[in-house]
């Protein structure tokens, strides 16, 4: 009996080791972290927001910590094929998500995904924001608000707009403005914003909602109509164009933001320490002017915040998914 006791107290006193060497190397492990490349994966085509600002937050990441981080495009499914690839990797801190707005829409316009955001994710960082700009077609017979309205109501599902996919900000502006609007568009999704802003500027399609970095040149160049913009108040980048709301659709906002996400269980001082280096990027002072000059804001959090921030934005675009009755086909 003594000796069974004896082993056990044993068995306890080397588990209590065990778990103490643990502890004491986690923070040993983030502090050489990364020693090997890192893959952010970003699930939209190539050439919106999120592939242009992940590329930029993995060079800079790369400078800082010493290590190539590589961006690996992986659209599809309205960003779930790629998020979902994320979601099954080693929760390791060697595999990344960079994530938009999309992903919190997501949780309730696709509620039969592979994966739940907030329990199979751990949020890093935030990275910044911008409004969005209605552009029309060169031809478009409208150009603001109110005469696309009339247009609009004058011939029900004659006109259409276009989008990166389904639940994506683009997506989501134009239902949350044909349910405020009182009005019929039809909706055309694309694998991604660079073919539906193609088409917009080929005049296939009539219009679409897009983030106002990328779209802002064409305006200037007279490719395309810029009808409103869809922030609280004007952009310092397009000061002629009107709001949304100001322009007849009172209390109307979209906007596109982006952040970076890791598999649950990613150690957290990995975590705490990818969102200090990303942190250091947002808050210099010549990457917030060259934004601010592009019509971006960029965004800085701890964890913490950030994880109240997205869990408030999931509830958010519940309510609004509800209200515009926004669908995936």
């Amino acid at each position: 009996m003594r000796e069974n006791l004896s082993g056990r107290g044993w068995l306890l006193t080397a588990n209590l080791a065990i778990a103490g060497l643990a502890c004491a190397f986690t923070p040993a492990l983030a502090q050489d972290y990364p020693t090997r490349p890192v893959k952010l994966v970003v699930p939209f085509a190539p050439g919106g927001s999120a592939d242009v600002f992940g590329r930029f937050i993995a060079q800079r990441l790369g400078e800082a910590m010493g290590q190539s981080f590589i961006v690996e495009n992986k659209p599809g499914g309205g960003s779930v094929i790629g998020t979902d690839g994320v979601a099954k990797a080693p929760a390791d801190g060697y595999t990344l998500l960079v994530m938009s707005n999309t992903h919190t829409v997501n949780e309730s316009l696709i509620p039969n995904k592979p994966f739940v955001l907030m329990r199979d994710f751990v949020p890093v960082a935030p990275i910044n924001y911008s409004d969005l700009v209605l552009v029309g077609k060169a031809g478009l017979p409208a150009s603001n608000v109110k005469e696309l309205i009339a247009a609009a109501k004058a011939k029900p599902g004659g006109m259409s707009y276009a989008s990166s996919g389904p639940g994506t900000p683009y997506h989501m502006a134009g239902e949350l403005f044909k349910a405020m609007a009182g009005v019929s568009i039809v909706h055309i999704p694309y694998r991604g914003s660079a073919g539906a802003r193609t088409d917009v500027l080929g005049g296939q399609l009539e219009m679409m909602f897009d983030a106002i970095p990328t779209m802002a040149e064409q305006i200037k160049a007279g490719k395309v109509k810029a009808i409103a913009t869809t922030g609280k108040q004007r952009s310092p980048v397009l000061p002629n164009v009107p709001t949304v709301h100001e322009s007849g659709v009172p209390g109307y906002e979209a906007t596109i933001w982006l952040g970076v996400m890791a598999p649950k269980g990613t150690p957290k001082p990995i975590v705490d320490k990818l969102n200090a280096e990303i942190a250091k990027i947002t808050g210099n002072a010549e990457v917030r002017k060259a934004w601010t000059a592009q019509g971006t804001t960029a965004m800085t959090m701890g964890v913490d915040e950030f994880t109240r921030y997205m869990a408030e934005d999931i509830t958010k675009w519940e309510r609004i998914v509800k209200i515009s009755g926004a669908k995936v086909d």
